[in-house]
């Protein structure tokens, strides 16, 4: 799915990386803990999450995740759009909650980001 679509799905505004809206996003993951998204998350991915420090942007470059989608209209940061900006991240704002994102972009067919649940 192109990140122009999560935009538009989600109603969200670009804050940063507007140049790479076309960029496709293979999966998707929503969490505010940075662990969960280190042992989980697959590159090429969506991060959907309401935490809005510095520490979100260090994780998804180190993931190589293309896009971050902040949630309940949290805003982030200038110096995190910065960061955002020198690493290649798009950076999106919606004021949906993370459980109403993150089955919008299911139900568009945008996959899950690699949890795999044990039996």
């Amino acid at each position: 799915m192109k990140i122009r679509q999560i935009a538009e799905i989600l109603d969200a505004t670009v804050l940063a990386g507007e140049a790479d809206l076309d960029h496709d996003a293979k999966t998707a993951c929503g969490s505010d803990m940075m662990s969960d998204v280190l042992a989980f998350v697959k590159d090429q991915s969506v991060l959907l999450t309401g935490l809005i420090n510095p520490q979100v942007m260090r994780t998804a470059d180190m993931m190589d995740i293309v896009c971050i989608v902040f949630v309940r209209g949290k805003q982030p940061d200038p110096a995190v759009i910065e960061m955002a900006e020198e690493r290649g991240i798009v950076v999106l704002a919606t004021k949906l909650p993370l459980f109403t994102a993150c089955g919008k972009l299911y139900a568009a067919g945008l996959s899950g980001g690699g949890i795999r649940i044990r039996e």
